[in-house]
């Protein structure tokens, strides 16, 4: 009986625990998808996390805990750390060798949260070589030679300075580097397919993609970089005969943390949907929210959310409000965030469906006002149909001016009394030169005329088309000049 009472309570206790965990919000996290340095953007997805995380029961990744998870920042500048590593230096040379062994570690620590780079890497070994004579302070000198080891492992050439370092100090360096020299050692093969990409080992750079390396057995901080995009900072235990990585720099560069995170938009809607799915399991949360912020430079835009389930990989809704300015409308923003959650439709949001494609991926919401935008480098087609047409009107008309000139020497000939082409106003049928300059002259002269006409036609429409465009720069202008020695046109204005 108390065996059966027990385990009744037990089945109590575990079905309530399943009931909570069941009804308990799943885990999300909320990221912008588009141009990372819009700050329009980043304040639109900012707006939507904070209205989410506001509302009770709900369990949102914050901006801080992302940036932890895949970027983890320094807790200052690089200079900041600096300072840190000369307080802990001064401890060292007081003797107060356990309070300066604290400082090192937490410099070291705050070091490999740096970019990778050059200065990274001397702050790393100016630390690497203070903890290794503090640690033989200590009378530790394993731990002080595999201080010694982590800078000679990427930089064997390495040498002390006799200004500061004794002569056994020194001499145990140089042993420690003829060891390395003569030991075995882990082929180390990095790829990434941004090739090529530069590859970090410790923060120094040591080559690009594909790489193939020979080190020392050990456990290394490696990234890799091409251009803005940087891997997740990693790090790589290097054992065994060989270690092959490749680095998804695609995925990894894709994303950044700052000023919000944000996954950076290639335009293939598949592409940035397979990539938020891969993210939400990186950081190991249960749904992700994809926020766009779709339309022009100037009017209203749609600010739209995807909410994604990371372990089906699939899509469960997607809704959008419009928004004008900064600032999306308190109660649309509600509305899109009680979707967003619940799923719960209302007047002021846009669903998408299967049967309904949304109006922030429909392509006439990106051409309703024609323009070229720095911000989202949308086209307004009338504006470019003015200017294609205004082009044509010019080329015309320099072309008319350009059969002008050649006509020129032609029509002198003939008129020349001093040739007899035209005796009494007329050519005579044996004279063979005067009647093939006739006919040149009459020839490019229907030319000029055709090329005259059509400029005229062009520039007009051009110039009606233009003026029926919405318009938020300079005007064009057109020059035209012509004279005894030849024609010119010009167009110009913002483009």
């Amino acid at each position: 009986m108390t065996f059966l009472k027990d385990s009744y309570s037990m089945v109590v206790v575990l079905a309530l625990a399943l009931g909570g965990v069941a009804g308990a919000a799943p885990r999300r996290v909320v990221v912008a998808s588009g141009d990372c340095k819009n700050a329009e953007l980043s304040g639109h997805a900012k707006a939507l996390y904070d209205n989410l995380a506001t509302r009770p029961g709900e369990n949102v990744l914050g901006a801080a805990d992302f940036a932890e998870r895949l970027f983890p920042p320094p807790s200052g500048s690089f200079e900041d750390i600096k300072r840190q590593l000369e307080a802990a230096q001064g401890q060292f040379y007081e003797a107060r060798h356990a309070k300066a062994a604290q400082a090192i570690d937490e410099v070291l620590r705050q070091v490999t949260r740096l970019p990778p780079g050059e200065a990274r890497w001397k702050l790393y070994v100016d630390t690497q070589l203070l903890l290794a004579m503090n640690q033989r302070a200590l009378g530790k000198v394993k731990e002080s030679d595999d201080a010694f080891r982590n800078v000679l492992r990427l930089e064997p050439a390495y040498t002390l300075d006799p200004d500061y370092y004794t002569a056994s100090t020194r001499q145990a360096f140089d042993k420690l580097r003829g060891d390395l020299a003569r030991g075995k050692k882990v082929k180390l093969s990095v790829k990434s397919n941004l090739s090529p990409s530069e590859v970090f080992l410790d923060g120094r750079s040591v080559g690009q993609t594909p790489l193939v390396l020979a080190v020392p057995a050990g456990t290394y901080d490696l990234s890799v970089k091409k251009g803005e995009a940087l891997s997740f900072p990693r790090q790589l235990p290097v054992q065994g005969a060989e270690t092959p990585v490749l680095v998804d720099l695609a995925y990894e560069g894709s994303i950044s943390a700052s000023p919000f995170p944000c996954l950076a938009s290639d335009g293939e809607g598949e592409s940035e949907l397979s990539h938020a799915v891969r993210l939400g399991g990186t950081l190991g949360v249960e749904e992700v929210i994809v926020v766009k912020l779709e339309g022009t430079s100037s009017g209203p835009k749609w600010l739209a959310a995807t909410v994604l389930n990371v372990e089906g990989g699939q899509k469960l809704r997607e809704g959008g409000v419009k928004t004008q300015g900064l600032d999306a409308p308190s109660e649309s923003l509600s509305a899109l965030v009680d979707f967003v959650t619940t799923g719960k439709d209302q007047p002021s949001l846009v669903v998408a469906s299967p049967n309904h494609q949304p109006p922030w991926d429909e392509p006439s919401v990106a051409v309703l006002t024609p323009e070229v935008t720095a911000e989202s480098g949308a086209v307004r087609p009338l504006r470019v149909v003015s200017y294609v047409t205004l082009g044509a009107g010019v080329a015309a008309l320099v072309g008319a001016g350009i059969v002008r000139l050649s006509v020129q020497p032609e029509w002198e000939e003939l008129t020349d009394p001093k040739n007899g082409h035209l005796a009494g106003g007329k050519i005579q049928a044996s004279d063979t030169r005067g009647v093939e300059l006739l006919r040149n002259v009459a020839r490019k002269q229907n030319t000029m005329m055709g090329l005259l006409v059509g400029s005229g036609a062009a520039l007009a429409t051009g110039t009606v088309l233009y003026f029926l465009s919405p318009n938020e720069a300079p005007p064009v202008s057109v020059g035209v000049t012509a004279g005894p020695d030849g024609a010119g046109a010009t167009l110009s204005g913002t483009f």
